[in-house]
């Protein structure tokens, strides 16, 4: 049962609230170029990804009690019900148009429903079992919306999907930290030199070799992306190289900076995507 259901007035974020934060280039360039009916799908998917981060990550309410009522609009849904939540109205027309599955949409819950227990993850393997739960059911999602998610093409997606959430992580570890939370392996820490229990408070050269480790791991994931190209239609393929080159451009910002942003950070960082949106488009 819901909080709608029993009454009280919903604290969940309103979409406008949601989709007012703006993605980034690699999604921008995927929505547009796939025409108005995908675009408003890839929207729909982002704003259910976006809410159910925004309930794990932001809310000073009950998070639990929270997560609980996203998936109680998700199973009025797939009940053949009608959402409260206004967002969820638009995912349950993506998912009536598009015929999504609900596993993803669960997936995406149980990663954060993860987050309010788990803070570290000892191993490599372990972070990419994470990413199954948070990055891979959107790729996933994508595809259905494509119309091409063969089990082939949502294995390859997976890898991509890591190495996106890899890069985000690689991104976000002082905001992560200010969270409780340390996604970047204990062993690469302890083996990069850097502290464990406060990577941004390390040696820039331990800095430095972290980023090159881990930035090194999330290159080879996004390069499954390139395979998984070849075999889409070009509109999708343009579409998915967006993804991969946001990723890839992330990581050299990463690299360039040993993971300390200049002021430059938001003008070079779209040449640099630019730049490696056609190459990624290109098949290089």
């Amino acid at each position: 049962m819901s909080l709608v259901d029993r009454g009280q007035r919903s604290t969940l974020p309103l979409p406008d609230e949601v989709l007012a934060q703006a993605p980034d280039e690699n999604f921008t360039v995927a929505s547009l170029i796939v025409g108005s009916r995908s675009q408003a799908h890839l929207r729909a998917i982002y704003g259910f990804a976006r809410l159910v981060d925004d309930v794990g990550d932001e809310s000073t309410g009950d998070r639990g009690a929270l997560l609980d009522e996203v998936e109680s609009e998700l199973d009025r849904i797939y009940a053949g019900e009608r959402p409260a939540h206004p967002l969820m109205t638009a995912v349950a027309t993506s998912i009536r148009e598009c015929s999504l599955p609900e596993h993803p949409f669960r997936r995406l819950i149980q990663a954060n429903r993860q987050d309010q227990m788990v803070s570290r993850y000892e191993t490599f393997d372990e972070l990419l079992a994470y990413c199954q739960l948070s990055a891979a059911p959107v790729g996933e999602l994508v595809l259905q919306v494509f119309g091409h998610a063969t089990p082939e093409r949502v294995a390859l997606s997976d890898r991509v999907c890591a190495g996106l959430q890899v890069t985000e992580h690689l991104q976000d570890i002082g905001e992560d930290l200010d969270r409780g939370r340390i996604y970047m392996p204990r062993q690469d820490l302890i083996g990069c030199g850097c502290d464990p229990d406060d990577p941004v408070a390390s040696p820039p050269a331990a800095r430095k070799a972290l980023i090159a480790l881990e930035s090194g791991r999330a290159r080879e994931l996004l390069g499954a992306g390139l395979p998984l190209l070849r075999s889409l239609p070009p509109r999708q393929r343009i579409a998915v190289a967006g993804f991969v080159a946001g990723g890839r451009a992330a990581l050299s910002e990463l690299e360039r900076d040993d993971g300390v942003a200049g002021s430059g950070r938001s003008r070079r960082r779209t040449l640099a995507f630019a730049g490696t949106f056609l190459a990624t488009a290109a098949g290089r």
